[in-house]
């Protein structure tokens, strides 16, 4: 298959149902907020190694995490309890950390100083946000990802301690629920994600429940209710 390549003087996206079959998109490009508010929009990513051309990827099947389904385990609720949390107290942190922290079977990320800037950008915009866990004031773990209508596009997660990254995708978890979010789009399927309760979806029932919920604009509300933890 001919993968298209985009045209640096539009923001237009191929259609992701004509994605090739690992489910990239186009490649090229560049990661101009306008562009990349555009790709998360109509439910397309970008995914790429660090010096090769951008990969805009639209998979199928498609993992998301509705919110009902999350599946909290007692012991999971205990750690909960022992780490402090906050959103958007340190954004740049969590990417760094994000970028650095050393993964099973990984090597290498694709969490280029490009990314960090492009959606530091979107964090000032208030598109990107990050939810930090905290233990004794030091960050040990926390998340990203950006707010598109009313689902939360999760991009990363890192943890220095145990369950610090699962506390905070608890805590966002509850916060979307509480906040009326529908689902956390979780991108590619992982047998972690999968075990705290998201499903596999094809793609056309990915992209049609996100064009719905594209139409919902949401109020910025972001910032920790401790009556919700």
């Amino acid at each position: 298959m001919n993968i298209p390549q985009l045209n640096k003087y539009s923001l237009n996206f191929p259609d992701p149902r004509n994605a090739s079959e690992e489910g990239i998109v186009a490649w090229g490009g560049d990661l101009n907020p306008s562009r990349l508010i555009r790709a998360y929009q109509n439910g397309i990513f970008p995914w790429y190694s660090q010096g090769d051309p951008i990969i805009w990827w639209s998979p199928d099947p498609r993992l998301i995490m509705k919110l009902d389904d999350f599946k909290l385990s007692r012991s999971l609720k205990k750690s909960i309890k022992k780490f402090q949390y906050g959103f958007d107290t340190d954004f740049l942190a969590v990417m760094q950390n994000c970028s650095s922290t050393p993964r099973h079977n990984q090597n290498g990320t694709w969490i280029s100083n490009d990314i960090i800037e492009a959606y530091s950008v979107l964090h000032g915009l208030g598109m990107a946000h990050s939810i930090e866990t905290y233990y004794n004031g030091v960050l040990v773990g926390g998340l990203y990802g950006l707010t598109i209508g009313k689902v939360f596009c999760g991009e990363s997660m890192f943890s220095h301690v145990s369950d610090a990254s699962k506390s905070a995708y608890a805590i966002l978890i509850k916060h979307l629920k509480a906040w009326g979010y529908e689902f956390v789009d979780c991108q590619v399927p992982t047998e972690h994600l999968k075990s705290l309760g998201a499903k596999e979806v094809s793609r056309e029932y990915f992209l049609e429940a996100l064009e719905k919920l594209n139409m919902e604009t949401m109020e910025n509300i972001w910032k920790i209710d401790v009556s919700i933890i």
